[in-house]
């Protein structure tokens, strides 16, 4: 099992930043994948951004520009950098991982809110 603990959400003003973290612990071994994701009232959860295990980055293209997801050097904690935020960025972002043979765990998600 992988635990996921994401912090840094909160309400900020249309144009402001946020820094998402996420921990990962327990077996974090074999981790292919990190990756953030958001659901908004109403709307089915979607991606916004991974990082492979090789460093590779991928975004969708409503933040491509805004966003940068990173990790830090043991990875074991994964970041999501949001700037120029938007009211519809407004959504609880999960913290996802993936391991071999289709295993993933997510995160108990963090309200991020953007008020114009």
């Amino acid at each position: 099992q992988v635990q996921l603990v994401e912090s840094g959400g909160g309400l900020v003003q249309a144009g402001g930043s946020l820094r998402l973290s996420c921990a990962a612990s327990g077996r974090i071994f074999n981790i292919n994948v990190m990756a953030w994701y958001r659901q908004a009232p109403g709307k089915q959860r979607e991606f916004v951004a991974h990082i492979t295990k090789g460093g590779d980055t991928n975004y969708r293209d409503s933040v491509k520009g805004r966003f940068t997801i990173s990790t830090d050097n043991g990875k074991n904690t994964v970041y999501l950098q949001m700037n120029s935020l938007k009211p519809e960025d407004t959504a609880v972002y999960y913290c996802n991982v993936k391991k071999d043979f289709g295993r993933e765990f997510w995160g108990q998600g963090t309200q991020v809110t953007v008020s114009s």
